[in-house]
């Protein structure tokens, strides 16, 4: 799907929001939920589809002939892939998630195999020449890197693989882009450590590893990174720091970093007040990581791995400004009693900035559906996505 107004920019939602990490699960969801999505915002056009696959389901999808029933599918029924979140290597719904989400991470050669399989796929499912992207980790939850070694094992597998993305081109003429989703709590979660990763060590060495272990040149070796090497951008991660979205993504342009594509989401914000805050604690679920950041008075950020230990933490609400929770919630929602949304960010010079950028992909990602509270459920799954896109194109238009 395309906006007028974003010429050559492909609108998508993520399937990550449907239960399901098989790909038999996957394949209904797009066939029932996905099907009535294109329905409400776009009947009769081509759709184009954010795929999420786990580890099972890359697996599942290569099965002999699954890949080519699939593309069939798409064909028939004006849809085509752009993009996968291989961001969730295992579950990401039914059950605790939380920091599991980011294991194994880019230290492990498990994620690697599984990026390359998954990009694989996706390759399958290009045009001719066509272009796409993965999404993945921040290369690992900031907590669990303690040394250089684990460092340089990240940037050693990020290397390889876009040695294999370079491949993969060669072999087909699809040209994939690997995306690294900057997160609160991550090894990469600001504009600051994505510009310093990608020009410091991912550029150092990583161009280092493919000219001794690949034999590449140097200089083939540092454009097959910035080819296959880039941000997704998750405008919701960036205001949970209190980084405005229109700025970082000019930043990050600027240092030469690509965007694979940008996630249009929205955090929690709220002034502090004890009526907010039990408001807030309605989003409290033991399923996803609610990062949550406090801004004070003196200029200062206090900080939070998740919802209910800053829910339980004591509060002076005198020296306090504001709180943002990653909790991404439905793009047109404005207010929820006292607590609004980041969404307010989105506006007009955002917009700007996505086509000064150049950016290909636009991917509304609210997977909180399944725990939202009751009260923002009321509409069905494919209503409120619908909702998001006329949001989106709203946005987009003015």
């Amino acid at each position: 799907m395309r906006a007028a107004a974003l010429p050559g920019v492909d609108l998508t939602y993520c399937l990550n929001i449907h239960p399901g990490e098989g790909w038999d699960d996957n394949f209904a969801a797009i066939k029932t939920e996905a099907a009535a999505v294109r329905d409400k915002v776009s009947p009769g056009e081509p759709f184009g589809l954010g795929l999420r696959w786990s580890a099972l389901a890359v697996a599942e999808l290569s099965r002999p002939g699954e890949l080519a029933k699939f593309k069939h599918y798409l064909d028939a029924q004006g849809m085509y892939a752009v993009t996968v979140n291989a961001f969730p290597y295992g579950r990401f719904s039914g059950g605790e998630v939380k920091a599991s989400v980011y294991a194994p991470d880019w230290r492990s050669r498990d994620r690697l195999d599984y990026s390359l399989q998954a990009a694989g796929l996706l390759a399958g499912l290009l045009p001719e020449r066509g272009r796409g992207c993965l999404s993945t980790v921040p290369g690992s939850y900031k907590r669990w890197i303690s040394s250089e070694d684990d460092l340089r094992a990240m940037v050693d597998n990020l290397a390889e693989l876009a040695f294999g993305l370079s491949s993969l081109e060669s072999r087909t003429g699809r040209t994939i882009m690997l995306g690294l989703e900057q997160e609160p709590d991550c090894y990469l979660e600001s504009t600051a450590d994505l510009i310093d990763f990608f020009t410091g060590p991912l550029l150092d060495w990583g161009a280092s590893y493919l000219e001794r272990v690949n034999g590449v040149s140097r200089s083939d070796a540092a454009g097959m990174l910035h080819r296959h090497l880039g941000a997704c951008f998750d405008t919701a991660h960036f205001a949970v720091a209190f980084e405005t979205p229109a700025d970082s993504l000019r930043r990050l342009a600027a240092a030469g970093i690509a965007i694979s594509k940008i996630q249009v989401s929205a955090a929690l914000r709220l002034i502090p007040s004890a009526a907010n805050l039990r408001r807030l604690a309605e989003f409290a679920d033991q399923v996803y990581l609610h990062q949550t950041r406090i801004r004070t008075r003196d200029g200062g950020t206090i900080r939070f791995p998740d919802l209910p230990e800053a829910l339980a933490a004591p509060h002076d609400f005198s020296t306090q400004l504001e709180w943002r929770s990653h909790y991404h919630v439905p793009l047109f929602l404005d207010a929820y009693g006292g607590l609004e949304s980041t969404a307010s960010e989105l506006d007009a010079g955002f917009f700007q900035a996505v086509r000064d950028v150049g950016v290909e992909r636009l991917e509304i990602e609210t997977y909180t559906f399944g725990v939202l509270p009751p009260e923002l459920r009321k509409l069905a799954v494919s209503d409120s996505i619908a909702a998001e896109y006329r949001w989106l194109l709203d946005g987009i238009n003015a």
